[in-house]
């Protein structure tokens, strides 16, 4: 009855999911809703796997810092292993859920340089931490509640005088004397200067615009000059005048106007004072957050005077008393049974046949995966359905409530025992650094020249021939065209198998496809590649580009061949030639990068004129894709009209024809159409 019984302040474990490991809350708050179901307001506390990678090496420095300053006994591997399944991360983030997802209760405390490790290891549902976690800003900082405990703590007691021994440190440099109780006053003398002092811090703030604005009332000035900052001023007042009274007085009162002396309560104004209230219940008594969030222009020492002063207030009373009083309409505690439902991810369950609850799939020779037995009561999948992996019964109830296995896995981002290297997951950037092959020049700048890595995709034979069997309903131009669009491969491999399996009346015709070597496609390609273009010599051709045999010279960024001495003289661009404030690519003032020859591309360069494009507009959209489709076969256009700066000469011939790398283009005058 008690261990299902939950109160304000537990420990809790909650279940989101079935596979997932609970989740471990505090609970804050237990209400009802309209429903009649009870919610829990909790507290998160974070595990090393909800965290990221960068988070862990900071918890792993910290851990070590740890075992160094409480001098931990040494530790084996498999039991490091499992103290990061005890460590947790406390965050100041609030959630409800539903009290009918609870668990069970768990232990947290905060870790202490007397405690051992090892101690966490040896009770169940035992856990600690020692860092708060920031979800938001995804930091890690150390808890401010620490208890200081430990030699470097402790003060230094010095010995004690002996009788007669004078002491010969000087006072006045260790302490500073404010009030002596015996001087030549009495108490009724003092009492009646203190009246005075209070008439007189009345009197300065009547004289004060900004009092008398905030204190309208004669009443609430009088309640202010009451305060303990009039009573301290008088008392200091009274020790540095030798507690000469009229002496005293002169100095409340000096030439300039009477001495006003104002504590916090009376510096804050309403608006900040609201801010106050409203940090105080979200942070609590942390004034170093309070301050970092909610007031940052005023000092940790103003925040510290005014809460003091603030809960001497009537607002103090009545927000305990309402407090008191919404804490009396809410539960105090709940009462859940044990959950008896079955996990979905049992592969059998005890007392039931081979091959129910989806334990068909699995094989009967697969192990636990982290205690390696092969007998269990209740296995249960584990992981990637792929994989089929499964945990015995214990091992499962250590994963839901610590978050891991007991033993380092594969699966879990740990390696294996062997020679192989440790995963680059759980090293750091200068460790992975260390073993990369690109840390000398001479790997940097392979990585430069080719920084991808190669891969290729390969199709099985149903999807090839699912291309030509169904080729009306994956339609490939119309997916060439729409890129974005998904193709539903299931339903065209489906339609696939129907077809395949009815037989065809017209019998399939085999066309052979002669393919060559290797060799004499290279020695093409070779033959090839110097290209040059083919323009009637009696005009200036419209198109310009760089011929084979050109020299190299610089290599520019990209690795192009700059555009140097091209048709006798140096053009840019747009096709002009350069002036004398232009500059050209080989004295591009960047500093360039020499890349691998063979991954640069053709230092073939085309600029358009305006010729050029009318003769392109001329093109109509069928004649551009067939000319795209198939660029070995010449295409025959209408000639445009020549314009004004081009000379006579270049339309008489009855057919142009002009070569570049890709095509090969027939223009033909008006007078003889093709």
């Amino acid at each position: 009855m008690a261990a299902n019984m939950y109160r304000v302040g537990d420990y809790v474990y909650f279940e989101n999911s079935s596979s997932n490991p609970y989740l471990i809350r505090r609970i804050e708050e237990l209400s009802k809703t309209a429903n009649g179901n009870v919610e829990a307001k909790v507290v998160c506390l974070f595990r090393r796997r909800d965290i990221s990678t960068h988070l862990n090496s900071l918890a792993d420095n910290n851990a070590r810092d740890f075992e160094e300053d409480s001098k931990q006994p040494a530790s084996s591997e498999p039991q490091k292993h499992q103290l990061k399944h005890r460590e947790l991360f406390l965050s100041r983030q609030f959630e409800s859920l539903p009290a009918t997802h609870i668990r069970g209760k768990c232990n947290v405390t905060l870790l202490n340089e007397t405690d051992l490790l090892t101690r966490y290891l040896e009770k169940e549902d035992s856990f600690f931490y020692s860092l708060v976690f920031d979800p938001a800003q995804k930091t890690l900082l150390a808890d401010q509640g620490e208890i200081r405990v430990g030699s470097k703590y402790q003060a230094e007691i010095p010995d004690r005088l002996a009788e007669g021994e004078s002491d010969g440190r000087t006072q006045e440099k260790l302490e500073t004397k404010v009030w002596d109780p015996d001087n030549q006053l009495k108490d009724p003398q003092i009492d009646q200067f203190l009246v005075v002092a209070r008439a007189v811090g009345t009197f300065a703030r009547a004289l004060d615009c900004s009092s008398s604005i905030r204190q309208p009332s004669l009443h609430m000035s009088a309640a202010a000059a009451s305060r303990d900052v009039t009573l301290f001023h008088a008392m200091d007042t009274l020790q540095r005048s030798g507690y000469d009274l009229a002496q005293a007085m002169c100095a409340l009162a000096p030439q300039g106007g009477p001495v006003l002396c104002r504590d916090e309560m009376e510096e804050w104004g309403a608006s900040e004072a609201m801010l106050f209230e409203e940090a105080l219940e979200k942070y609590g008594k942390d004034f170093t957050d309070i301050r970092q969030d909610f007031l940052p222009w005023k000092s940790l020492a103003s925040i510290v005077q005014f809460y003091y002063m603030w809960k001497t207030t009537d607002r103090y009373i009545q927000q305990k008393r309402l407090k008191a009083a919404e804490a009396d309409s809410k539960l105090k505690q709940v009462y859940i049974p044990t959950y008896t439902k079955p996990n979905p991810n049992q592969i059998m369950a005890p007392g039931a046949k081979p091959g129910m609850n989806g334990s068909a799939g699995f094989q009967k020779v697969l192990s636990c995966e982290s205690c390696h037995t092969a007998q269990s009561p209740q296995w249960y999948a584990w992981g990637p359905p792929s994989m089929q992996c499964r945990l015995c019964a214990l091992c499962w109830i250590y994963w839901k409530k610590y978050g891991g296995l007991k033993t380092p896995t594969q699966l879990e981002g740990a390696a294996r025992v062997s020679t192989e290297a440790a995963p680059r997951g759980h090293m750091t950037r200068q460790e992975v650094q260390g073993m990369s092959p690109f840390t000398n020049s001479a790997g940097r700048a392979k990585l430069l020249a080719k920084n991808r890595q190669t891969f290729i995709l390969q199709t099985t034979k149903l999807s090839r021939v699912a291309r030509r069997v169904c080729h009306d309903v994956l339609q490939p131009r119309r997916a060439a065209r729409r890129p974005y669009v998904p193709i539903n491969s299931n339903a065209v491999k489906a339609e696939c198998m129907i077809r395949l399996s009815k037989p065809s009346n017209a019998p399939v015709k085999a066309k052979p496809s002669p393919r060559t070597d290797l060799a004499t496609i290279v020695k093409e390609l070779a033959l090839q590649a110097p290209l040059r273009l083919k323009a009637p010599c009696s005009a200036p051709t419209p198109i310009i580009c760089n011929q084979g045999n050109q020299p190299r010279g610089a290599s520019s960024l990209l690795g192009k061949r700059p555009l140097d001495n091209v048709v006798g003289a140096q053009l840019s661009t747009n096709g002009r030639p350069f002036t004398s404030g232009m500059r050209t690519t080989s004295q591009s003032v960047i500093k360039r990068q020499k890349v691998n020859q063979g991954d640069s591309p053709n230092p073939v360069v085309f600029v358009a004129t305006k010729y050029t494009r009318a003769l392109r507009k001329a093109l109509t959209q069928t004649e551009m894709r067939r000319a795209a489709r198939k660029p070995h076969l010449p295409l025959k256009i209408k000639l445009p009209p020549c314009p004004p700066s081009c000379p006579p000469t270049a339309v008489s011939p009855s057919y142009w024809r002009i070569e570049d790398c890709s095509a090969t283009i027939i223009f033909t005058s008006p007078s003889n159409l093709v």
